[in-house]
């Protein structure tokens, strides 16, 4: 008698319970609020426009058929919050322990590998905008392309060479070299050198 009188009084706790945190689908996203509005399928016949609660500095919209947790706030199931949303069909695979990723369902991806090396990878442009953009390489860079485009002006505070060549090699050339003269002889070298 004392069991079923027990789980009879424990019945509601235990449902409550069993409904704080819920697995969902998004069928619906609307990111122009202050919180994101995830439309979700909860249970048989449950749908809910819940608010996205993300992690300050990093917003994600997920897409339809992406999959969530929510949780019901003070255990109210009338106020839903989605806690996190995923999308196993687009998650990068095969990380190594510790290894972290950015990745979009189109295949872009920003990706943090173990020995300290971070890679880009975007299908087709990067853009950074900067009033002044520093890169800093101890050993070189390497731009791995057929050809480099600048707007400006470009300065070098060293030597800048090609596949036969230095401007600086260009420069001695010039300064040093002389001409044959026309009854014999050599010119003088240039009077004005290449500084």
């Amino acid at each position: 008698m004392v069991g079923r009188e027990t789980t009879k009084l424990l019945s509601p706790l235990w449902r409550r319970l069993r409904l704080l945190i819920s697995r969902a689908v998004v069928t619906r996203t609307d990111s122009a609020k202050g919180l994101q509005i995830l439309q979700l399928d909860l249970l048989r016949d449950e749908t809910r426009e819940v608010e996205h609660i993300e992690p300050y500095g990093f917003t994600a919209r997920p897409l339809q058929g992406a999959e969530a947790i929510a949780a019901a706030v003070g255990g109210a199931r009338g106020h839903l919050v989605a806690l996190l949303a995923t999308d196993r069909r687009y998650r990068k695979k095969g990380l190594a322990e510790g290894e972290v990723a950015l990745y979009t369902d189109e295949g872009d991806e920003l990706v943090f590998n173990r020995g300290r090396i971070v890679r880009l990878n975007a299908g087709s442009a990067v853009e950074v905008t900067a009033p002044k953009v520093t890169i800093t390489a101890s050993t070189s860079i390497t731009l791995a392309t057929p050809d480099v485009f600048a707007t400006g002006n470009i300065k070098a505070q060293g030597d800048i060479s090609d596949g036969t060549g230095s401007m600086q090699g260009m420069r001695d050339t010039y300064n040093g070299h002389n001409h044959p003269g026309d009854s014999g002889g050599t010119t003088n070298k240039p009077n004005q050198e290449m500084s």
